[in-house]
């Protein structure tokens, strides 16, 4: 589904260059549930921002579904963007004068669909989410945690084969944290294959897999723990041993 190969991001100033990427492999199968984790500042997010075509890669490869994204212009990156993927932030970004309908329909009317197919697919979505009943109220009269599920919903209209979240749970308290948590397990289960950057190790360790990110690299846990864990030992071995009397 997502496949990227040697691929860096480098913001350049008259000043200075700054390496948010440097020259990552990340390969994510069709139907995986990936968590993205790592320290702030450590390239997660513009990770998730070149996945999901808002910004440009600097170097390297980037193939989405089987197609070259650098090959492609502003108009053909936006379609795919819309038939392929769908977003969810950690702020909602709902509109407060619009009621659930309508915020899951904004990105729908881009799309084309007729009245009575967009009022299906947002019917579905509302369904899926547990908040069909509340269709007519207004993102105020919702708890963080059901504002989420309105976020998901939205994303969820447009049938993506990929679902790309951030930090989609930062908000929340613990309880509404594994609510959307099981709501994105249950969405995977399903087909949709899902990118989801977090700082909730509790969750990550629920995903199928984790890539970690340090210093805009990514790191392979395992290898990590089994580094530090030999140079542990060795330090342990190397030491002189404890004065007996």
């Amino acid at each position: 589904m997502l496949k990227m190969n040697n691929l860096s991001k480098v913001y350049r100033t008259q000043m200075i260059e700054t390496h948010a990427l440097r020259g990552i492999n990340i390969h994510v199968k069709e139907g995986e549930f990936v968590a993205v984790t790592g320290p702030s500042g450590s390239g997660k997010t513009t990770f998730l921002n070149i996945a999901g075509m808002l910004e440009e890669l600097s170097s390297g490869e980037y193939w989405l579904d089987g197609v070259d994204v650098r090959g492609l212009n502003d108009n053909e990156r936006s379609r795919l963007r819309n038939e392929k993927i769908g977003f969810v932030f950690q702020g909602y970004n709902l509109i407060p004068d619009l009621n659930l309908f309508d915020n899951v329909d904004v990105p729908l009317r881009y799309r084309g669909y007729s009245a009575a197919e967009r009022k299906k697919r947002i019917e579905d979505a509302l369904l899926r989410v547990g908040l069909l009943s509340r269709i007519n109220h207004y993102p105020a009269e919702l708890s963080g945690g059901q504002q989420q599920r309105v976020a998901i919903a939205r994303a969820l209209a447009g049938t993506p084969r990929l679902l790309l979240a951030d930090e989609p749970t930062g908000n929340l308290d613990s309880t509404m944290a594994r609510g959307i948590m099981e709501l994105l397990e249950e969405i995977n289960a399903q087909g949709t294959t899902i990118v989801m950057v977090t700082h909730d190790n509790e969750l990550a360790a629920r995903a199928q897999r984790n890539v970690h990110f340090v210093d805009g690299q990514v790191i392979d846990i395992a290898e990590e723990a089994a580094s530090l864990l030999q140079s542990f030992s060795h330090n342990k071995a190397g030491a002189p041993a404890a004065a007996t009397e």
